[in-house]
């Protein structure tokens, strides 16, 4: 069911409109005019506008383009006894839904009504969505040592300087370099990443920069790489320390000249990416190992950017603990449980060898086994099966 607003001059259409959709189960309000319509929309919530065009006071694209100024997620659909190609193309440009003619054809008003509320539902769940992985991303804690790791993205975001993220593993270097593409202003453009230690040495090259048909065996048709898919947005390369020396010969050229070329073509292509890569190794070891090009690294690390175990910032470990207590109690339908002090000063006395992530499994498991209250007892029965 839609809460609907009808705006139209004409007592009959308004009428006949209302009674057909509150017939269908739809919950509706009319307006004589633009200047009324706007008004009753201000004042209440609506999934769907029905508008005519040609109306006294104020016409219907006027009306149309303010109700986007409000609402820009709410379907419009203008309605005209009127109409011809030319006004309905102004009015889809203008932003509208769908255009329908009077007479109106009942199954296609009451198409264009699903679908307007197929689209609005779609909206909601995916704004809804974002809502949860833009929390599931938030870097959580106020130690000093994270505090700092804070400021320096707050700094280096709105700056296209390329980004250097190290520390253990389990840390949330990823979280931070999702820090960085939010705040920067490539934020509306694609967030790509690769994990480059999950990708084998003969196809990490494929998965960067594409290829051609026929390039290879498998290549069966011609594929674009995360440099093509992040173009003008952020690529993450994730443990670049495991990438191999002849791909990384090829995404040192990219970062110099902004430009690739696919396995299996002689072409360039220009890509404008942001690149922000991690790694839990000690790159310049690897540089004396000979395993990473210290050009690469020295392109890489205009800004270095430590995320600290979490052994460093124990003081976090409480908000880190209601934070995934709530994200994961969301998850499963649950209201969220307690943890006593007692239970949170004895997860700080673990050694946390997988740092975050280590943490974030054992609150689940104590959210699973545990009772409504998480004690003492319980983080000595599960929080510690792993050490």
């Amino acid at each position: 069911m839609a809460k609907i607003l009808v705006i139209d001059d004409e007592r009959a259409i308004r009428n006949t409109l209302k009674e057909i959709l509150e017939f269908e189960h739809h919950e509706v309000d009319v307006a004589e005019d633009g200047p009324t319509g706007l008004a009753v929309f201000a004042a209440g919530h609506y999934d769907i506008v029905l508008c005519d065009i040609k109306m006294p006071q104020q016409d219907g694209i006027e009306v149309l383009q303010q109700l986007n100024q409000q609402a820009p997620d709410v379907p419009v659909v203008m309605i005209s006894g009127h109409g011809n190609i030319d006004t309905a193309v102004e009015a889809i440009k203008k932003g509208a839904f769908d255009f329908i003619e009077k007479p109106l054809d009942l199954n296609r008003l009451l198409i264009t009504i699903r679908n307007a509320t197929d689209k609005q539902q779609l909206i909601q769940e995916t704004k809804t969505l974002k809502r949860r992985v833009a929390r599931g991303l938030d870097i959580v804690g106020q130690s000093e040592p994270i505090s700092r790791v804070k400021d320096i993205i707050a700094r280096v975001a709105p700056t296209e300087a390329r980004v250097l993220i190290t520390g253990p593993n389990g840390t949330g270097k990823e979280l931070v370099a999702h820090g960085l593409h939010r705040q920067s202003a490539r934020a509306a453009m694609p967030f790509v990443e690769v994990n480059c230690a999950a990708i084998p040495s003969e196809l990490i090259e494929s998965e960067l920069f594409g290829h051609e048909k026929g390039a290879f065996t498998s290549a069966v048709k011609q594929r674009k790489g995360k440099f093509e898919q992040a173009d003008g947005g952020t690529l993450f390369l994730d443990e670049i320390g495991d990438m191999s020396l002849s791909a990384q010969a090829k995404v040192l050229r990219a970062l110099q000249e902004n430009k690739i070329s696919r396995v299996g073509s002689d072409k360039d292509i220009g890509v404008n990416v942001r690149v922000i890569a991690a790694t839990n190794k000690n790159l310049p070891q690897e540089i004396e190992r000979g395993s990473f090009r210290e050009d690469l690294f020295h392109r890489l690390s205009v800004i270095v950017i430590h995320v600290p175990p979490l052994r460093e910032r124990l003081d976090d470990l409480p908000a880190l603990v209601e934070h995934f207590n709530g994200l994961i109690c969301a998850d499963y339908g649950i209201p969220p449980k307690t943890f006593s002090l007692k239970a949170i000063e004895a997860l700080q006395k673990l050694p946390w060898t997988g740092n975050v992530r280590e943490l974030r499994n054992v609150v689940e498991r104590l959210i699973i086994l545990g009772g409504s209250e998480i004690g003492t007892d319980d983080v000595r029965a599960y929080a510690t099966a792993g050490f």
